[in-house]
C-alpha cells in the first residue's frame, strides 16, 4: 500500500512538473518543439514509478495541458503527443524494469529504447492524423522533426534524465 502511496504521489509531481516546465518555453515556440519539456517528467515517471504509471502520466499530460492551456492544440498535436509521451513513459519504465534496474547502462539502454520507440509512435500517429505523402506527414519531415529539430532536447534527455535519477537513487538508499 505505501509503495502504491508513493507512486501516486510521485507520479502527481511528474504530471505537475510535465505541466509546468513547458511554460518555461512556451514564448518561443521552436525553443519548447527544440527541448521537449514534456519528455523528461514523463520519462522519470517511467523509470522510478513503473510502467503503468510513466503510460498514464504521458497519455494524460498533453491533453490535460490542452485543456488547460490550450497548448497543444487538442487536435491534432495532444492527440500525437499523448500516443507519443504514452511510449516513453511505457517503454522506460518496462525495459529498466526488464532489466531488474542494473546500474547505468540498463538506464542509458533503456532511455535510448523509449526515445527511438517515441519518435517511431510519434511519427505513425502523426502521418495517420495529416495522412501521408507530399500534402501530409512525408518520412522527410519525420526525420527532421524527430531527430533534427529536437536534438537539443535529445541531448539535454540523456544528460539529465541519468543524472536525476542517479540522485533520486541515492537519496533512497540514504534513507
Amino acid at each position: 500500500m505505501r509503495i502504491k502511496l508513493e507512486n501516486l504521489t510521485l507520479s502527481a509531481v511528474f504530471l505537475c512538473l510535465g505541466f509546468v516546465l513547458p511554460m518555461l518555453t512556451m514564448q518561443i515556440k521552436e525553443i519548447g518543439d527544440t527541448l521537449l519539456p514534456m519528455h523528461i517528467p514523463v520519462m522519470l515517471c517511467g523509470l522510478l514509478c513503473g510502467w503503468q504509471y510513466g503510460a498514464v502520466v504521458g497519455f494524460i499530460l498533453p491533453f490535460l495541458r490542452s485543456f488547460a492551456f490550450s497548448m497543444p492544440p487538442i487536435y491534432p498535436n495532444a492527440v500525437w503527443m499523448a500516443f507519443e509521451l504514452l511510449t516513453y513513459g511505457l517503454v522506460i519504465g518496462l525495459i529498466y524494469r526488464l532489466l531488474n534496474k542494473k546500474g547505468i547502462g540498463a538506464v542509458y539502454f533503456s532511455l535510448i529504447v523509449a526515445m527511438l520507440s517515441g519518435r517511431v509512435v510519434w511519427g505513425i500517429a502523426k502521418s495517420l492524423l495529416l495522412g501521408v505523402g507530399t500534402n501530409g506527414f512525408t518520412f522527410k519531415a519525420f526525420l527532421i522533426g524527430g531527430f533534427v529539430d529536437s536534438f537539443l532536447g535529445i541531448v539535454l534527455q540523456l544528460i539529465i534524465i541519468p543524472l536525476i535519477l542517479a540522485v533520486v537513487i541515492k537519496i533512497k538508499q540514504e534513507k
